[in-house]
């Protein structure tokens, strides 16, 4: 396939670019500054701007493009940073694809479990309904955005959890294991989404030529709790799993980032995924985090 990247220089963009490669499908880069190589082309999401021609050429587009959740703390001006971002990067891309002669037949746009909020005891399948919080309403725009590509155009909404590879969520955590000081997270038994960066990669390429459409839940089909992830990644460097952070603190530090990004309460069933026939390498967190580990020493 012919393949439009958007947001492609990331952690989980340059494993999706290596992934696409040994597939043999083309790819096609969109960035921000001056185009440096033949497979890069500018765009401006800010000013909606983006070449038609682009979407006539690309069979399918990935959208990996918004602001860090990474940032912390999330102030008034990060807020406002994490929302514009998506909406504008993904309207663009939308209204690009609408203004193609021949538009692409599928769209895989990123998107986030942050949508179903903080729900202990529930088990979270695509049919879920939205929860409540600040990242529910930015998942809700950013989809809606999405939403707006061409009705020839098949839509498939990637929500990602908690994503074990280097960088991302885990780039805080590692030293602090590496140091010794991993320890339980709020207590450790709210359940954490996650998917390894390899499946993560692969599971954007399946929605490329599968016929799943709207939201799909991207975390790995065995679920673990907070302290089984940091317990895995503690074990995978060989070091303590012991100070516990408690819940007041991270809440008083981090605030409304500290709550949905940490504290939330998030079972996530890969239904959709699992149903299509998707087949995960890294099964359980413990086989990320080792491969993780191996990844790194390499």
């Amino acid at each position: 396939m012919r393949v439009l990247l958007a947001g492609a220089s990331g952690m989980i963009g340059s494993e999706l670019r290596a992934q696409l490669a040994a597939a043999g499908h083309t790819t096609r880069r969109l960035v921000r500054r001056e185009p440096t190589g033949p497979d890069e082309f500018r765009w401006d999401p800010a000013e909606r701007s983006v070449a038609a021609e682009l979407f006539d050429w690309a069979d399918g587009v990935i959208n990996l493009s918004g602001s860090s959740l990474q940032r912390l703390p999330w102030t008034r001006s990060t807020k406002r940073r994490i929302l514009s971002s998506r909406l504008q990067a993904t309207g663009t891309l939308a209204e690009g694809m609408r203004r193609a002669a021949d538009p692409p037949a599928v769209f895989v746009s990123g998107s986030a479990v942050g949508y179903y909020g903080d729900r202990p005891g529930q088990r979270l399948t695509e049919a879920a309904t939205k929860g409540t919080g600040f990242l529910t309403d930015v998942v809700d725009a950013w989809e809606a955005a999405a939403r707006l590509a061409p009705s020839a155009t098949r839509v498939a909404l990637a929500r990602t959890g908690v994503v074990v590879g280097r960088g991302g969520a885990l780039a805080p955590l590692l030293p602090l294991a590496r140091a010794g000081l991993a320890g339980p997270l709020g207590g450790g038994r709210q359940h954490w989404p996650w998917i390894s960066l390899h499946d993560e990669a692969a599971a954007l390429i399946h929605l490329l030529d599968s016929t799943l459409d709207g939201p799909v839940n991207l975390a790995a089909p065995h679920p673990a709790t907070a302290g089984e992830l940091v317990k895995a990644l503690a074990q995978a460097v060989r070091r303590p799993y012991f100070f516990p952070v408690p819940r007041f603190a991270i809440e008083l530090a981090l605030q409304d980032a500290g709550r949905e990004l940490l504290l939330a309460d998030q079972l996530v069933v890969p239904e959709k995924l699992l149903g299509d026939g998707f087949v995960f390498r890294d099964a359980t967190v413990q086989d990320a985090m080792d491969r993780l580990m191996e990844v790194r020493a390499a």
